[in-house]
């Protein structure tokens, strides 16, 4: 099936939301799919993208409009993809997680819309209703099952509609090696490395993570990812000599840390955000990170938010802990230092159950399983 993957986000940039779509190209091509991603231009250098983001196959990956394209511009450039589409050949399937786009292209095949947070724009609302109310739509994609229950809440319509699909699919990691190279951590050698890897928003934990450290001087702290500006705020506020801020690593280059790890952190607070603050997404989150760690067979400690309860169980694959609590997460740490079985069979829990469930091409083949490919446009 020939899929036009439609997106919103920049190709490549420091954003989670394009290693996402990276990844899902990369299984919709492992499937067997002929895919083309149609995306904003990159915001951060890379000569090759595909070895930028470490994919397995060479997808199509073509730029549209500028970044930061405000409101009318949204509307330029989805005629913009458009255009293309008809130019080049009508995919079988437009997938994404674009409405504008997919708004603008959904005369021209089937499509399936995927969702990641409620949006509380009202201009955005108003573009997914008119989505949903579009023939050609097969099925929207949640990225939780709370997300999903919520928009089902938000729009009656999608219940209403007997044709339209609501899915839900968490987010998810591809099985990897556990052997190769390890990234030679600065610190102390005898010291246990605690390790976290993902942006430092609002609400991310770092706070957290740097309590942590004051609490527990023998351990050292390793903090991978963040933008700039962020990174310089929380380097300014952080007293600890044993804590490492080692910056935005393209996705390729994050296997040797997440290696060099003794035990993880995803100390997500009871509101976190998205880049630039848009949009409160801590009822619905379904973290990257978090499937990376389980990938990688290591101890997670987690904040016990319901939405995480979706995928991680306290004293099976992981431990909860509750998300402000630096002395429970403290507490958590020192009890996985000093129990190595228990940090290796939380580990190894893990790793099996991300195998079993939670792989992108698992995730691929579910999200478009019955979804049909173009029966004929509605109009060109």
């Amino acid at each position: 099936m020939r899929i036009a993957y439609l997106h919103s986000g920049s190709i490549p940039s420091v954003y989670a939301n394009g290693v996402h779509v990276m990844r899902m190209c990369d299984a919709f091509t492992d499937a067997g799919h002929e895919v083309v991603l149609h995306a904003l231009p990159g915001t951060t250098p890379a000569d090759d993208i595909h070895a930028y983001y470490g994919t397995r196959n060479r997808f199509e990956v073509r730029p549209h409009g500028q970044p930061a394209v405000p409101g009318a511009g949204k509307w330029i450039r989805a005629r913009q993809i458009r255009a293309d589409l008809r130019r080049r050949g009508v995919p079988d399937l437009l997938y994404g997680r674009d409405p504008f786009a997919l708004l603008a292209c959904s005369g021209l095949a089937p499509l399936v819309y995927e969702t990641h947070l409620l949006w509380p724009s009202r201009s955005i609302r108003a573009v997914e209703r008119s989505l949903f109310r579009r023939p050609n739509l097969r099925r929207v994609v949640c990225v939780s099952q709370a997300l999903a229950d919520d928009y089902r809440a938000a729009f009656p319509e999608l219940t209403a509609l007997n044709t339209v699909d609501l899915v839900a699919a968490h987010d998810c990691a591809d099985p990897v090696p556990l052997d190769g190279p390890v990234a030679p951590l600065p610190g102390r050698e005898q010291a246990l490395r605690i390790g976290y890897v993902g942006h430092l928003y609002p609400g991310r934990g770092t706070d957290v993570i740097l309590g942590l450290a004051e609490q527990l001087p023998d351990a050292d702290f390793h903090l991978v990812g963040g933008t700039t500006a962020d990174r310089t705020h929380w380097q300014s506020r952080c007293r600890q000599p044993h804590v490492y801020f080692h910056g935005h690593r393209p996705p390729a280059e994050l296997a040797p840390f997440y290696r060099a790890f003794d035990i993880v952190l995803a100390p997500y607070q009871r509101r976190a955000y998205c880049a630039g603050g848009v949009g409160e997404i801590s009822r619905w989150v379904s973290p990257m990170k978090l499937f990376e760690y389980m990938a990688y067979g290591k101890a997670v400690i987690a904040s016990d938010l319901p939405v995480l309860r979706e995928v991680l169980t306290d004293g099976v694959n992981c431990l909860l802990r509750p998300p402000g609590s630096v002395a429970d997460w403290a507490q958590a740490v020192t009890q996985l230092a000093e129990d190595t079985a228990l940090r290796t069979a939380l580990g190894n829990e893990a790793r099996r159950q991300l195998t079993e469930r939670y792989t992108w091409r698992a995730r691929a083949d579910r999200v478009l399983s019955a979804v049909p490919a173009a029966a004929g446009p509605e109009s060109r």
